[in-house]
């Protein structure tokens, strides 16, 4: 059981684990989990760290189909630049190693973006924390978890 998991277990809030097997020569972990799981792409999303200008980390949170947009992030964030975080930071912030960073039971509580996009769909998905784990759930149910904002974070 990772940390995702247990923030949604004691929240209450209505989820749905998916399980696949990890191949460790894909090279797009959330493709790889939309393809494994005959997933919408649309609907699967990446959990990216990002290093803003004043030295704080953010979480983006965007479909796989498109990139974060760093400026947009930024923007969000209150801040002039961003720029992705080295993988070992964003390890350590989150306590995931990269392909299975969750937005959900990160060790450090980092302000969060959700893209836009999240707001029109039923379910989405995200890393359950793991590479090889995914979690179905309402937008509204990770936005309240994550304390996290809207905003446009993705360029398609």
């Amino acid at each position: 059981m990772t940390p995702a998991v247990k923030v949604l277990e004691r929240d209450g809030a209505p989820f749905e684990l998916l399980v696949y097997e990890h191949d460790p020569r894909a090279p797009a972990y959330g493709e790889e989990a939309a393809n494994a799981l005959g997933l919408d792409p649309q609907s699967v999303f990446k959990t990216l760290i990002a290093r803003l200008d004043d030295g704080r980390l953010a979480v983006g949170i965007v479909p796989v189909t498109g990139q974060l947009d760093l400026k947009a992030l930024a923007k969000a964030a209150g801040a002039r630049r961003a720029g992705m975080a080295e993988a070992a930071e964003a390890e350590r912030a989150t306590g995931y190693v990269l392909g299975g960073i969750s937005p959900l039971g990160q060790k450090k509580r980092l302000p969060t973006f959700v893209d836009a996009s999240a707001e029109g769909l039923a379910r989405l998905h995200v890393s359950g924390g793991r590479r090889g784990l995914e979690i179905a759930l309402a937008p509204a149910d990770l936005i309240r978890l994550c304390q996290a904002r809207l905003a446009p974070l993705a360029r398609i």
